[in-house]
């Protein structure tokens, strides 16, 4: 993690780091001002308050109440080295608690994550450099050094020289990559978390049976998703890039809308068509893209190649972000490794899908044939030991399709993860389908999983599907858990040089009667493509590009930006297109609009139904306030102050709205009850003279949305690159 520093008055630092600002001092016998801790009572604190959190996680995967119990940390200081000093942990649990209990919690507290870095003895490294924005993270830290030449299955260079190609390449992209977090809490399963540590919202994952391996996964993601700009699908670019001579590809083509708002001519192809049109109801305005919002430009469509007969066909920027997400998307150490990866993912996506939703029950893999990869079956163990058993099955459906599954049992919450994975090697997919389970997990987050079920609506329901691709925690069905499997065993092979895999997997394809599609991306210097398979490859309905279409966003972005200087009218306006839309009164608004806000801000935390509330109020319609009030504080999971600022606004609306009520008579008591500040703010929001409480005023050209500014900043690095590839101006 990044921690950028800025010096203030006097001896006051300020440290800043995702979206927190920490500012320290000293006290005044120090020459400080005694506002705020020194650096060294924050890392004391730290330590405590980890072992507290390791506690709390604990008691809640228990239902253990932590109304009693206490945590306190005393620092012993050897009075001959201040710098030695034992740190004393003590906890206070009531009797209530079993000795089983109590041991697990001691146990938790030492898995202190403070604790173990603190133990381990960090190494610190000092240096000067010309530019602190511009210098690149040690990438490799912790893996084999470049001189080591590590091969693996489906690479085509050693691990090693694949590092340090990508690691390049981001350097030159201006991408400060770091690496967040590693896991590797069973042998030969490894997973890690980096993330561009100017702009953390840009973030991949990555696993492997290696250190090594799990690096190249999560870099190779990482190079992906920026070539094929998923990091900011569905984000706002900002209206310098909306009007720029091209915003996502110098090779993007732009439609003008049509006077009756049909699908403009030369976009997408019959078949296509077909699909995502069979009843004539996708409107030109469906496919405008909610990255730009530019209507007047028209649909933004990008190049594919149809693979059938290598024409080009134009599919709209909106359709690819509505429907597809990352599935079908890849890097590589060349192109035809990209292929085999973007086609094996396609198909574990699919394959899975149909094996859920037919509940088909699947065969389990021979312990003969498990034998010949040791490695994996220490990784099975090592789950089994700590009390998940695991099912290891053939997800190929008789041969047909290169796809293993995993599929973990948790005894202590009844909740199962089928985990799947795809690989021309038969080794390789079930490697992938292990080290997928385990990706990002610890123990405590395999309590999260959700139990089997008979309920087959539940199991084809759409949105369990969507859960599935997101992290694999849609629920499958018992019938998956039969002796009694739909298919034989098989011990299939598709392997062979990438060239030859790629030709196999399309094969498949051919061979279903699918039309497929390609486009790839090399213009910032990766081996990196996108493959669509329309009416195969799709995460979200087809219907959700009339009826859900992410571009709803351009009804509402700029009015609510803009919320502050609106007039009455425009807002009365735009509540009623907020009630007319019908969208759920619990969706975010950085959701329903496309920018990143401060989480920790009341903008970050903002609903619709919130939004709604603040509107009703400052057009004066107390009514209406008080009906979303009570909504609010029924579900309300905002921040404590929030609630509290909502309570206190129910019982003044209530009074106001009351005849026989008057408010004089309860102001004193109420002032007692939230304070001061906090009636200050809920009284003048209802008299008019408070606005939007707690949103703080912005406009389209986003200003002080530091977090969506970083996002934007990230992307221009890459709008530049291929404006300066293309010869255009960016």
């Amino acid at each position: 993690m990044e921690i950028k520093v800025n010096f203030l008055d006097n001896l006051r630092l300020e440290a800043k780091f995702d979206d927190f600002t920490v500012i320290a001092d000293q006290p005044i016998r120090y020459k400080g001002d005694g506002s705020a801790p020194g650096p060294f009572d924050y890392f004391l604190a730290s330590s405590a308050l980890c072992a507290a959190y390791f506690v709390k996680v604990y008691c809640q995967a228990r239902d253990i109440p932590t109304d009693d119990i206490r945590l306190s940390q005393n620092n012993i200081v050897d009075p001959e080295n201040r710098y030695n000093q034992i740190f004393k942990i003590q906890v206070e649990l009531p009797d209530t608690i079993s000795e089983r209990d109590r041991t697990g919690i001691i146990r938790s507290i030492d898995r202190c994550t403070v604790k173990k870095v603190v133990q381990q003895g960090p190494e610190f490294r000092i240096e000067t450099v010309e530019n602190l924005d511009a210098d690149a993270s040690i990438m490799a830290m912790g893996v084999a050094d470049d001189t080591a030449n590590t091969m693996i299955l489906g690479k085509d260079l050693p691990l090693e020289k694949t590092i340090a190609n990508m690691t390049g390449l981001l350097e030159t992209l201006g991408m400060k990559i770091e690496i967040s977090s590693w896991r590797n809490i069973v042998p030969n399963v490894w997973s890690l978390h980096i993330r561009d540590a100017s702009s953390p919202m840009c973030f991949t994952n990555g696993k492997g049976a290696t250190k090594e391996s799990a690096l190249c996964s999560a870099l190779g993601e990482f190079i992906e998703r920026a070539s094929c700009n998923f990091f900011y699908n569905d984000q706002y670019f900002g209206e310098e890039i909306a009007n720029s001579a091209f915003v996502h590809y110098p090779n993007e083509k732009w439609f003008e809308l049509t006077e009756d708002d049909s699908i403009p001519a030369g976009l997408l192809d019959d078949h296509c068509l077909a699909i995502y049109n069979p009843d004539n109801e996708l409107r030109g305005s469906n496919l405008i893209d909610t990255n730009s919002g530019n209507v007047e430009r028209g649909i933004c469509a990008l190049p594919y190649v149809r693979q059938s007969d290598q024409e080009t066909v134009y599919f709209p920027s909106n359709l690819l972000e509505n429907l597809f997400l990352s599935n079908g998307m890849s890097a590589g150490n060349n192109i035809d490794e990209a292929k085999v990866q973007c086609l094996s993912e396609i198909f574990e996506r699919a394959v899975k899908r149909q094996i859920i939703e037919e509940e088909i029950v699947l065969p389990d893999v021979p312990e003969a044939v498990l034998a010949k990869y040791p490695q994996i079956v220490a990784g099975i163990k090592g789950l089994e030991e700590q009390g998940f058993p695991v099912l290891v099955k053939d997800a190929s459906l008789g041969g047909q399709f290169p796809v293993m599954c995993v599929t973990l049992m948790n005894p202590r919450t009844g909740g199962v993860f089928a985990s799947f994975g795809a690989h021309p090697s038969f080794e390789v997919a079930l490697e992938r389908s292990l080290t997928e389970l385990l990706q990002g997990r610890s123990f405590e987050g395999l309590n999260d999983v959700p139990p089997p079920t008979f309920n087959s609506l539940a199991v084809t329901e759409p949105n369990n599907f969507v859960e599935h691709f997101i992290d694999s925690t849609g629920v499958v069905s018992w019938r998956f858990f039969s002796a009694c499997h739909d298919y034989e065993f098989c011990e299939w092979d598709f392997s062979g040089t990438n060239a030859e895999e790629s030709e196999r997997l399309m094969a498949i394809l051919t061979e279903l009667e699918q039309e497929v599609y390609i486009a790839i991306f090399d213009d910032l210097g990766a081996a990196a493509c996108r493959i669509l398979v329309p009416g195969y490859s799709e995460v979200y309905p087809v219907e959700d590009l009339v009826w859900d279409n992410t571009n709803k966003a351009i009804q509402f972005r700029a009015d609510i930006l803009n919320i502050h200087t609106l007039s009455d009218d425009q807002l009365a306006d735009l509540v009623e297109r907020l009630e007319d839309s019908e969208e759920d009164n619990y969706t975010d608004i950085k959701t329903l609009i496309g920018i990143e806000f401060d989480e920790n801000t009341v903008w970050g935390q903002l609903t619709i139904l919130e939004l709604k509330i603040l509107i009703y109020l400052a057009l004066g319609e107390h009514e209406a306030a008080l009906e979303l009030v009570e909504s609010f504080l029924q579900y309300n999971d905002n921040t404590v102050e929030r609630g509290l600022f909502y309570q206190a606004m129910n019982a003044v609306l209530v009074i106001v709205l009351d005849e026989e009520l008057s408010l004089d008579d309860y102001l004193f008591n109420l002032r007692r009850m939230f304070s001061e500040q906090v009636m200050e703010n809920v009284v003048g929001s209802v008299t008019g003279e408070v606005k939007f409480y707690g949103l703080t005023p912005t406009s389209m050209k986003l200003e002080g949305l530091d977090r969506h500014l970083r996002l934007i900043d990230s992307y221009q690095k890459l709008h530049a690159v291929r404006a300066a590839k293309a010869g255009l101006t960016s």
